[in-house]
Protein backbone atom coordinates (compact mmCIF):
# COMPACT_ATOMS: atom_id res chain seq x y z
CA UNK A 1 0.00 0.00 0.00
CA UNK A 2 3.12 2.91 0.79
CA UNK A 3 4.23 1.61 -1.83
CA UNK A 4 1.45 2.67 -4.17
CA UNK A 5 1.42 5.42 -2.62
CA UNK A 6 4.62 6.84 -3.30
CA UNK A 7 4.26 5.47 -6.70
CA UNK A 8 1.09 7.52 -7.35
CA UNK A 9 3.19 10.76 -5.22
CA UNK A 10 6.18 10.83 -7.15
CA UNK A 11 4.39 10.61 -10.84
CA UNK A 12 1.73 13.36 -9.65
CA UNK A 13 4.67 15.45 -8.14
CA UNK A 14 6.85 14.49 -11.49
CA UNK A 15 3.87 15.81 -13.89
CA UNK A 16 3.41 19.23 -11.76
CA UNK A 17 7.19 19.92 -12.43
CA UNK A 18 5.86 20.47 -15.68
CA UNK A 19 4.31 23.74 -14.89
CA UNK A 20 5.75 24.44 -11.48
CA UNK A 21 6.16 28.09 -10.90
CA UNK A 22 8.55 29.84 -8.82
CA UNK A 23 7.34 30.35 -5.00
CA UNK A 24 8.60 32.73 -2.38
CA UNK A 25 8.99 31.66 1.28
CA UNK A 26 6.90 33.89 3.60
CA UNK A 27 9.28 36.20 5.92
CA UNK A 28 8.71 35.94 9.48
CA UNK A 29 8.15 39.82 10.02
CA UNK A 30 5.35 40.96 11.71
CA UNK A 31 4.17 44.25 10.96
CA UNK A 32 0.95 44.81 13.58
CA UNK A 33 1.99 41.92 16.08
CA UNK A 34 4.52 42.50 18.86
CA UNK A 35 7.13 39.85 19.38
CA UNK A 36 8.60 39.23 22.63
CA UNK A 37 8.59 36.10 22.84
CA UNK A 38 12.04 35.85 21.32
CA UNK A 39 10.63 33.11 19.10
CA UNK A 40 9.45 34.79 16.14
CA UNK A 41 5.84 34.12 16.18
CA UNK A 42 3.71 34.68 13.11
CA UNK A 43 -0.07 36.66 13.76
CA UNK A 44 -2.39 36.64 11.56
CA UNK A 45 -5.88 35.74 10.65
CA UNK A 46 -7.96 32.52 9.46
CA UNK A 47 -9.59 33.42 6.59
CA UNK A 48 -13.02 31.40 8.14
CA UNK A 49 -13.32 34.90 10.54
CA UNK A 50 -14.53 36.29 7.56
CA UNK A 51 -16.37 33.12 5.80
CA UNK A 52 -19.80 35.54 5.14
CA UNK A 53 -18.07 37.36 2.18
CA UNK A 54 -15.60 36.12 -1.11
CA UNK A 55 -11.84 35.56 -0.53
CA UNK A 56 -10.96 39.06 -2.24
CA UNK A 57 -13.16 40.54 0.33
CA UNK A 58 -12.00 39.07 3.16
CA UNK A 59 -8.36 39.51 1.91
CA UNK A 60 -9.41 43.37 2.45
CA UNK A 61 -10.48 42.91 5.49
CA UNK A 62 -7.56 41.41 6.77
CA UNK A 63 -5.39 44.20 5.26
CA UNK A 64 -7.34 46.82 7.23
CA UNK A 65 -6.59 44.81 10.11
CA UNK A 66 -3.07 45.62 9.70
CA UNK A 67 -1.55 41.91 10.11
CA UNK A 68 0.91 40.12 7.68
CA UNK A 69 -0.11 36.47 7.95
CA UNK A 70 -3.34 34.47 6.67
CA UNK A 71 -4.24 30.91 6.79
CA UNK A 72 -6.93 30.32 3.57
CA UNK A 73 -8.86 27.27 3.71
CA UNK A 74 -10.18 25.39 0.64
CA UNK A 75 -13.86 25.69 1.17
CA UNK A 76 -13.97 29.44 0.83
CA UNK A 77 -15.09 31.37 -2.45
CA UNK A 78 -13.16 32.42 -4.75
CA UNK A 79 -14.97 35.50 -5.58
CA UNK A 80 -16.81 36.69 -8.96
CA UNK A 81 -13.25 36.94 -10.93
CA UNK A 82 -13.09 32.94 -10.61
CA UNK A 83 -17.32 31.89 -10.97
CA UNK A 84 -17.25 31.70 -7.10
CA UNK A 85 -15.55 28.41 -7.28
CA UNK A 86 -14.21 27.50 -3.84
CA UNK A 87 -10.48 27.64 -3.32
CA UNK A 88 -10.16 23.69 -3.36
CA UNK A 89 -11.56 23.20 -6.49
CA UNK A 90 -9.89 25.64 -8.75
CA UNK A 91 -7.40 24.97 -11.62
CA UNK A 92 -4.09 25.28 -11.50
CA UNK A 93 -4.52 28.91 -13.26
CA UNK A 94 -7.25 29.36 -10.41
CA UNK A 95 -4.74 28.99 -7.93
CA UNK A 96 -1.98 31.35 -9.16
CA UNK A 97 -4.45 34.02 -9.26
CA UNK A 98 -5.52 33.37 -6.08
CA UNK A 99 -1.85 33.48 -4.74
CA UNK A 100 -1.51 37.01 -6.79
CA UNK A 101 -4.61 38.56 -4.88
CA UNK A 102 -3.04 37.54 -1.35
CA UNK A 103 1.14 38.93 -2.51
CA UNK A 104 -0.96 41.48 -4.18
CA UNK A 105 -2.57 42.73 -0.40
CA UNK A 106 0.95 42.21 1.11
CA UNK A 107 0.17 39.08 2.49
CA UNK A 108 2.10 35.78 3.59
CA UNK A 109 0.67 32.50 3.39
CA UNK A 110 2.14 29.65 5.61
CA UNK A 111 -0.72 27.14 6.18
CA UNK A 112 -3.98 26.17 4.75
CA UNK A 113 -7.24 24.64 6.02
CA UNK A 114 -7.67 21.53 3.79
CA UNK A 115 -10.84 18.87 3.79
CA UNK A 116 -10.13 15.64 2.34
CA UNK A 117 -12.03 12.28 2.10
CA UNK A 118 -11.30 8.76 2.71
CA UNK A 119 -9.50 8.20 -0.87
CA UNK A 120 -5.94 8.45 -1.64
CA UNK A 121 -6.67 10.38 -5.15
CA UNK A 122 -8.29 13.33 -2.61
CA UNK A 123 -5.50 13.76 -0.37
CA UNK A 124 -3.13 13.93 -3.50
CA UNK A 125 -5.31 16.55 -4.48
CA UNK A 126 -5.20 18.43 -0.72
CA UNK A 127 -1.05 18.10 -0.89
CA UNK A 128 -0.87 19.04 -3.97
CA UNK A 129 -2.64 22.40 -3.25
CA UNK A 130 -0.54 23.00 -0.85
CA UNK A 131 2.32 22.68 -2.59
CA UNK A 132 1.04 25.69 -4.95
CA UNK A 133 0.34 27.85 -2.48
CA UNK A 134 3.97 26.77 -0.77
CA UNK A 135 2.72 26.68 2.54
CA UNK A 136 4.79 25.07 5.46
CA UNK A 137 1.69 23.00 6.98
CA UNK A 138 -1.91 21.44 6.45
CA UNK A 139 -4.52 22.52 9.56
CA UNK A 140 -7.29 19.36 8.80
CA UNK A 141 -9.04 16.62 10.82
CA UNK A 142 -7.86 13.22 9.03
CA UNK A 143 -10.01 10.06 8.95
CA UNK A 144 -8.66 7.86 11.63
CA UNK A 145 -8.29 5.38 8.93
CA UNK A 146 -6.26 7.52 6.78
CA UNK A 147 -3.05 8.65 9.54
CA UNK A 148 -0.76 6.17 7.83
CA UNK A 149 -1.58 7.34 4.13
CA UNK A 150 -1.51 11.53 4.97
CA UNK A 151 1.49 10.69 7.34
CA UNK A 152 3.36 9.67 4.07
CA UNK A 153 2.11 11.92 1.95
CA UNK A 154 3.15 14.76 4.24
CA UNK A 155 6.68 12.93 4.29
CA UNK A 156 6.69 13.14 1.08
CA UNK A 157 5.77 16.97 0.16
CA UNK A 158 7.84 18.03 3.13
CA UNK A 159 4.27 19.67 4.29
CA UNK A 160 3.34 19.48 8.12
CA UNK A 161 0.14 18.15 9.55
CA UNK A 162 -1.46 19.53 12.27
CA UNK A 163 -3.98 17.96 13.72
CA UNK A 164 -7.34 20.79 14.13
CA UNK A 165 -10.04 20.00 17.00
CA UNK A 166 -13.64 20.14 17.00
CA UNK A 167 -16.11 19.21 19.70
CA UNK A 168 -17.09 16.31 20.96
CA UNK A 169 -19.42 14.76 19.05
CA UNK A 170 -18.34 16.60 16.01
CA UNK A 171 -14.60 15.46 15.90
CA UNK A 172 -12.38 12.08 16.08
CA UNK A 173 -9.82 14.81 18.04
CA UNK A 174 -11.64 16.77 20.51
CA UNK A 175 -9.15 15.54 23.53
CA UNK A 176 -5.83 15.99 23.70
CA UNK A 177 -5.35 13.05 24.02
CA UNK A 178 -6.76 12.05 20.52
CA UNK A 179 -4.40 14.32 18.84
CA UNK A 180 -1.40 12.73 20.81
CA UNK A 181 -2.80 9.31 19.89
CA UNK A 182 -2.48 10.64 16.00
CA UNK A 183 0.77 12.44 16.35
CA UNK A 184 1.98 9.19 18.15
CA UNK A 185 4.20 6.81 15.31
CA UNK A 186 3.74 9.66 12.45
CA UNK A 187 6.42 12.45 12.80
CA UNK A 188 4.75 14.60 10.18
CA UNK A 189 1.96 15.40 12.55
CA UNK A 190 1.15 18.22 15.08
CA UNK A 191 -1.27 20.19 16.23
CA UNK A 192 -3.50 22.82 15.99
CA UNK A 193 -4.07 24.30 19.43
CA UNK A 194 -8.01 25.97 18.77
CA UNK A 195 -8.22 27.47 21.70
CA UNK A 196 -12.27 28.29 21.85
CA UNK A 197 -13.39 24.94 20.83
CA UNK A 198 -11.55 22.81 23.58
CA UNK A 199 -14.13 24.69 26.47
CA UNK A 200 -16.85 22.82 24.62
CA UNK A 201 -16.15 19.43 25.62
CA UNK A 202 -14.91 20.51 28.87
CA UNK A 203 -11.49 20.98 28.63
CA UNK A 204 -9.44 23.69 29.82
CA UNK A 205 -6.95 25.23 27.21
CA UNK A 206 -4.54 25.88 28.87
CA UNK A 207 -3.89 22.15 30.22
CA UNK A 208 -4.64 21.01 26.35
CA UNK A 209 -1.50 23.32 25.48
CA UNK A 210 0.89 21.79 28.06
CA UNK A 211 -0.22 18.40 27.42
CA UNK A 212 0.40 19.03 23.58
CA UNK A 213 3.59 20.33 24.49
CA UNK A 214 5.98 19.94 21.64
CA UNK A 215 3.93 19.28 19.02
CA UNK A 216 2.16 22.45 18.65
CA UNK A 217 2.65 24.10 14.90
CA UNK A 218 -0.42 26.84 15.03
CA UNK A 219 -2.73 27.83 17.06
CA UNK A 220 -6.64 29.15 16.70
CA UNK A 221 -7.07 32.37 18.95
CA UNK A 222 -10.44 32.26 20.08
CA UNK A 223 -12.62 32.61 23.08
CA UNK A 224 -15.83 31.59 24.46
CA UNK A 225 -18.06 32.15 27.26
CA UNK A 226 -18.40 28.97 29.28
CA UNK A 227 -17.61 25.43 29.87
CA UNK A 228 -19.76 22.13 28.11
CA UNK A 229 -21.88 23.99 26.02
CA UNK A 230 -21.23 22.94 21.96
CA UNK A 231 -24.29 25.36 21.22
CA UNK A 232 -21.87 28.75 21.86
CA UNK A 233 -20.97 30.38 19.38
CA UNK A 234 -17.21 32.59 20.54
CA UNK A 235 -17.01 35.46 21.90
CA UNK A 236 -14.21 38.51 21.36
CA UNK A 237 -11.03 37.07 22.42
CA UNK A 238 -9.95 38.37 26.21
CA UNK A 239 -14.05 38.53 27.39
CA UNK A 240 -14.55 34.67 27.77
CA UNK A 241 -12.90 32.28 30.05
CA UNK A 242 -10.06 31.10 28.24
CA UNK A 243 -6.54 32.06 29.94
CA UNK A 244 -4.28 33.90 26.98
CA UNK A 245 -1.92 34.96 29.52
CA UNK A 246 -1.03 31.77 30.86
CA UNK A 247 -0.83 29.99 27.30
CA UNK A 248 0.86 32.58 25.63
CA UNK A 249 3.65 32.18 29.07
CA UNK A 250 3.26 28.18 28.29
CA UNK A 251 3.85 28.47 24.26
CA UNK A 252 6.99 30.61 25.77
CA UNK A 253 8.15 28.05 28.03
CA UNK A 254 7.13 25.34 25.24
CA UNK A 255 9.76 27.39 22.83
CA UNK A 256 6.60 27.40 20.33
CA UNK A 257 7.97 29.13 17.19
CA UNK A 258 4.60 28.65 15.01
CA UNK A 259 1.52 30.53 13.20
CA UNK A 260 -1.20 31.61 15.62
CA UNK A 261 -4.56 32.98 13.79
CA UNK A 262 -7.39 34.94 15.03
CA UNK A 263 -10.46 33.08 14.13
CA UNK A 264 -13.92 34.04 14.53
CA UNK A 265 -16.96 31.56 14.49
CA UNK A 266 -19.94 34.15 15.10
CA UNK A 267 -20.81 36.81 12.76
CA UNK A 268 -21.19 40.38 13.79
CA UNK A 269 -23.94 43.07 12.64
CA UNK A 270 -21.33 45.14 11.40
CA UNK A 271 -18.71 42.29 10.36
CA UNK A 272 -16.24 40.74 12.21
CA UNK A 273 -13.36 43.43 11.11
CA UNK A 274 -14.22 45.39 14.66
CA UNK A 275 -13.23 42.27 17.04
CA UNK A 276 -10.71 41.64 14.67
CA UNK A 277 -8.56 45.00 15.13
CA UNK A 278 -9.97 44.95 18.75
CA UNK A 279 -8.08 41.00 19.15
CA UNK A 280 -5.17 42.46 17.18
CA UNK A 281 -4.68 44.92 20.29
CA UNK A 282 -5.12 42.72 22.81
CA UNK A 283 -2.89 40.36 21.22
CA UNK A 284 0.09 43.14 21.65
CA UNK A 285 -0.91 44.44 24.60
CA UNK A 286 -0.69 40.65 25.84
CA UNK A 287 3.06 40.00 24.23
CA UNK A 288 4.01 43.88 25.32
CA UNK A 289 3.65 41.89 28.66
CA UNK A 290 5.04 38.46 27.81
CA UNK A 291 8.85 39.00 28.81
Amino acid sequence: MIKSIFTLVILTMLFSACNNSTQTKATTSDAAAVDSSGNGWRFGVALWTFHTMNFPESLAKVDSAGVDYIEPNTFHSAGPELKDSMLGQLSYDGIEKVKAMISGRGLKTESIYVNGDTTLASWVRQFELAKQFGVKFITTEPPVSMWNTVDSLAGVYGIKVAIHEHWKGVSAYWHPDSVLAAIKDHPNFGACADLGHWPKSGIEPLEAVKKLSGHIIGVHFKDIAAFNNPALKDVVAGKGIVNFPGILKELKTQQFNGNIYIERDSTEPAGNLPSVIETVNYYNGLMQKLQ
